[in-house]
């Protein structure tokens, strides 16, 4: 079982949308949907997870597992993002060490709920 990857569908990324615009976080949403490595999650949508001025948000949790709330991403770190949910999927807690993740992905940790 994959970990669960919720990806905030409505967030701006903290900047103003044009009424005719797709909000960032569709477009993160579906260059995740969209990515050749997109089964290493269960892709959900979300709306609003409060990271509003920190582009786009997901959270990734699995059973028995923290659960990390993401915040700065974009649609061109997808491939990234998937990188790291292998390797949350793959340790005991979820954890992932910023040595560990892609550099694209160094802050993008906001916060962890527990198991």
């Amino acid at each position: 079982m994959p970990p669960i990857l919720h990806v905030c569908i409505t967030c701006r990324a903290g900047q103003p949308l044009a009424e005719d615009a797709a909000p960032a976080g569709r477009h993160m949403h579906s260059a995740i949907a969209t990515h050749p490595n997109a089964d290493a999650v269960e892709l959900r949508e979300v709306s609003c997870l409060s990271v509003c001025d920190s582009g786009c948000a997901a959270a990734i949790s699995m059973p028995g597992k923290w659960t990390y709330l993401l915040g700065g991403l974009a649609p061109a770190v997808a491939g990234d993002l998937l990188a790291y949910a292998r390797l949350y999927a793959a340790h005991a807690t979820g954890t992932v060490l910023p040595s560990k993740r892609a550099p694209s992905l160094a802050r993008m940790v906001k916060g962890r709920l527990p198991a």
